[in-house]
């Protein structure tokens, strides 16, 4: 014979149990290949920092990572395909510093706080080397 539950956790299971259905429809992440946009041509610092990035990324994931360089317009033409792309953490982008200032100097369709989360940084690079 089985102990009952009492009354109380069991009002609360049946409250909450609508709450947990959403997330027991959803499929694990990544159900799909991930896309990595770097908005500059390959062979670029962003691109360097792109490949091996997505190498571990698949192997952790178990799922395809592709790179895809969308390079032009200093970076507007690839990040505004990452923002009009749906915001269903498939499609990330690789960037540099310079991606804050794009939305300034450029009409873009696009505004870095509104279209765009940061993830992590992924690396730093001096801007000015002098010599010794």
């Amino acid at each position: 014979m089985t102990p009952a539950l009492p009354r109380r956790a069991l009002l609360l299971a049946a409250a909450a149990s609508p709450l947990a259905a959403p997330a027991l429809a959803q499929a694990p992440w990544p159900a799909r290949p991930v896309r990595i946009v770097v908005p500059f041509p390959p062979g670029g610092s962003n691109d360097v920092v792109a490949r091996p990035l997505a190498e571990r990324l698949q192997a952790r994931l178990g799922q395809p990572v592709v790179i895809e360089n969308r390079a032009g317009a200093g970076g507007a033409i690839g990040a505004t395909a990452v923002a009009q792309s749906p915001a269903d953490g498939y499609t990330l982008m690789v960037s540099s510093s310079s991606f804050a200032t794009t939305s300034i100097t450029q009409r873009v369709p696009w505004g870095v706080l509104e279209n765009f989360t940061p993830v992590a940084l992924l690396a730093r690079s001096p801007f000015i080397v002098r010599a010794a």
